[in-house]
């Protein structure tokens, strides 16, 4: 399985923004935008120019790959999946992005963050329809109910999870996502909407750079 080893902090500075990499640690002191706020290498505290078209196109596509953790193979076939689709080829990119089962995890918030979601998701800590499923790439679809297994319910991650998510509001998961806190599991009651993804991201531009 590849998975991108590259500092997370690094690529928050490489897109000058937060990036929410590593969950709790990007709202403290510590973060490395806050530090840190130029790009890394020798000469990112010296500024940059201002990108062409290209430049910014390419800068989405890779800002959109790391917020959801897809190296570029995996991201080109999304790509390829999608563009043939009748509706808007942006929103159907982000849409089956959002619908991978290690970012539904972290949007119900069961994981602090994506990269957390899949390790979780890896170990086999999760049911789908009470089956067992450890690929984190693996779409959801409306109706679906992601559980945490039985054997896996009594950690003490998962324990102090259910007592978060109790305190939780209707309006605090994404309208997309039904939390079911008894039952220590959420169901996926649509799909995911524009309007549901609260991502400075603009889906246009990656379209546009993969159509050039």
């Amino acid at each position: 399985m590849a998975r991108d080893l590259t500092n997370k902090c690094k690529l928050c500075r490489r897109a000058g923004e937060k990036l929410f990499l590593k969950g709790e640690r990007c709202g403290t002191p510590k973060c490395a935008i806050i530090r840190r706020a130029y790009p890394p290498g020798v000469h990112g505290a010296k500024g940059k120019r201002n990108p062409s078209e290209f430049g910014q196109q390419l800068a989405m596509k890779q800002k959109m790959k790391r917020v959801y953790g897809v190296l570029e193979r995996q991201f080109k076939k999304y790509f390829v999946a999608v563009k043939e689709k009748p509706g808007i080829t942006g929103d159907l990119l982000l849409q089956k992005l959002e619908l991978r089962l290690d970012n539904a995890i972290y949007r119900a918030g069961f994981a602090p963050n994506r990269r957390l979601a899949r390790q979780l998701v890896r170990h086999s800590h999760f049911l789908v329809n009470g089956k067992r499923v450890n690929i984190p790439s693996y779409e959801v679809k409306v109706g679906d109910e992601v559980a945490v297994k039985e054997n896996k319910a009594n950690k003490n991650y998962f324990q102090q999870i259910r007592e978060i998510i109790k305190e939780k509001k209707a309006g605090d998961a994404p309208g997309w996502i039904e939390l079911l806190p008894e039952k220590n599991a959420f169901k996926i009651k649509s799909l995911p909407a524009r309007e549901n993804i609260d991502l400075n991201l603009d889906a246009q531009m990656v379209v546009e750079f993969y159509s050039r």
